[in-house]
């Protein structure tokens, strides 16, 4: 029986990456809070999830339909998120909204951090017999 780190690793290896791609843009959001016209984005983590999975399908008999045909669009593009209360100089970043967005978003990558971690523990300790 061949052994798979996509089976023993889920979907989280992929989770870190949006995950992390996401604070990123979080981060450039609120550090142009003050710039006048800046327009805040943010991606859709399910959809860039849902994509990233589909573009690891494998095509396993010349009949089935590839990843890419079940899903032509990369799901990367960032989206403009749309204000609750635009500033006068159009600015749409909410400091308070963006810093609790980043507080959730940081939350879910540790879980996901520390979900591997647990993995790896367990497959290190299969691998060695518990013995470190």
């Amino acid at each position: 029986m061949a052994f798979s780190l996509d089976e023993a690793f889920g979907m989280h290896p992929q989770a870190v990456a949006v995950r992390s791609k996401r604070m990123q843009i979080i981060a450039s959001n609120l550090a142009n809070a003050d710039t006048p016209g800046y327009q805040a984005r943010d991606i859709d983590f399910r959809e860039l999830l849902r994509n990233e999975q589909n573009s690891r399908i494998v095509r396993t008999h010349a009949r089935h339909l590839g990843g890419n045909a079940i899903n032509n669009t990369t799901g990367s593009e960032l989206k403009y998120r749309v204000p609750l209360q635009p500033a006068q100089d159009g600015n749409t970043v909410e400091p308070q909204f963006e810093q609790a967005i980043f507080a959730d978003n940081a939350i879910r990558f540790q879980a996901s951090l520390m979900f591997l971690d647990g993995r790896i523990r367990s497959l290190s300790d299969a691998i060695t017999g518990g013995l470190r």
